[in-house]
């Protein structure tokens, strides 16, 4: 296989893996094939477990058809396993393309903000409005002057 034959290939998903609407689509339909292998491998599970173990050789005892039976048993039903996971992964798949494209999409919007909290941050006089009275001097009793400076002045503080 040449890298032309690898371009025509992954030129058609090129496309499906920019859009998060035609992944989904693409993803759900390669999960309705999936599906349906699984359906065939569960009914060829059960057909071949009763041929298995109804195939008595002369000698054997009764329990000698089953444990001949159980290593197929067993292989088949891991393959069920890993189709069923296969599944589920491409539906996990699917929605952290959408949570992704919907994380991208918020993005510029999330920094504006963050660029706003960080400008109010450095400079809250310029962004934050004047006080109503004193001229810009703070007025009351939650001046800054009358009160302690800092949790060590909190003591034993007794009011004339």
């Amino acid at each position: 296989m040449n890298t032309r034959d690898t371009e025509d290939v992954t030129a058609p998903l090129r496309g499906i893996a920019q859009d998060p609407e035609a992944f989904a689509a693409y993803l759900a339909q390669v999960q309705l094939v999936l599906l349906g292998i699984g359906t065939n491998l569960q009914v060829l599970r059960d057909e071949t477990r009763v041929h298995l173990r109804a195939t008595h050789v002369e000698g054997d005892r009764f329990y000698h058809a089953r444990l001949r039976a159980l290593p197929v048993e067993r292989a088949l039903k891991d393959v069920l396993g890993h189709v069923q996971a296969l599944t589920e992964g491409l539906e996990k798949s699917t929605f952290k393309r959408r949570a992704h494209a919907d994380d991208v999409n918020s993005l510029p919007g999330k920094r504006k903000e963050k660029a706003q909290a960080k400008a109010q941050k450095k400079n809250p006089a310029a962004i934050a409005p004047a006080p109503e009275f004193g001229g810009g001097v703070p007025v009351g009793p939650d001046s800054g002057y009358a009160g302690p400076a800092s949790i060590y002045d909190l003591g034993d503080r007794r009011s004339a």
